[in-house]
């Protein structure tokens, strides 16, 4: 009988390294700043994007439309995202507020201090190369996706 060799198998390493990286990045950013991993997500592609539909945003970063939609309500509420809506009413753009940028660039310093904790070890050229591999397996999650 065949079974994964969880020691070798990339989505197992992927998946857990995923998960625990969200679920600790939610406990230190809900206790810092209210919110958490999907909103920072939701706030990091804004400031990068400038307008954006949710859905857009969820198909670039694999955030879950029902996260993603309840983020976007916590968002709202707490006054850090507009929506504008498009001329054919289909979609909704966000865009930041002022006190979305504000909380965007208090949670930057967090999220950039814990790479810079998980990357410990790796000298520059194998960051380089990290980025890039992981640009590939990025392009590769498309392809498997096409296949379903």
């Amino acid at each position: 009988m065949t079974q994964l060799d969880l020691d070798r198998y990339v989505p197992f390493f992927l998946s857990s390294i995923g998960n625990k990286l969200s679920r600790g990045a939610s406990r230190v950013y809900l206790a810092r700043f209210g919110v958490g991993v999907n909103e920072w997500r939701l706030l990091a592609n804004l400031k990068v994007q400038g307008r954006a539909t949710a859905g857009a945003i969820c198909q670039a970063s694999g955030i879950d439309k029902a996260a993603a939609s309840r983020a976007v309500g916590r968002l709202d509420a707490l006054g850090c995202i507009d929506t504008i809506e498009t001329r054919d009413g289909r979609a909704r753009l966000l865009a930041l507020t002022p006190a979305g940028e504000a909380l965007h660039d208090r949670i930057i310093d967090a999220a950039l201090e814990r790479e810079r904790v998980l990357l410990t070890g790796f000298d520059e050229a194998e960051r380089a190369q990290l980025i890039e591999l992981l640009r590939r397996l990025y392009t590769n999650v498309g392809v498997l996706d096409e296949d379903s």
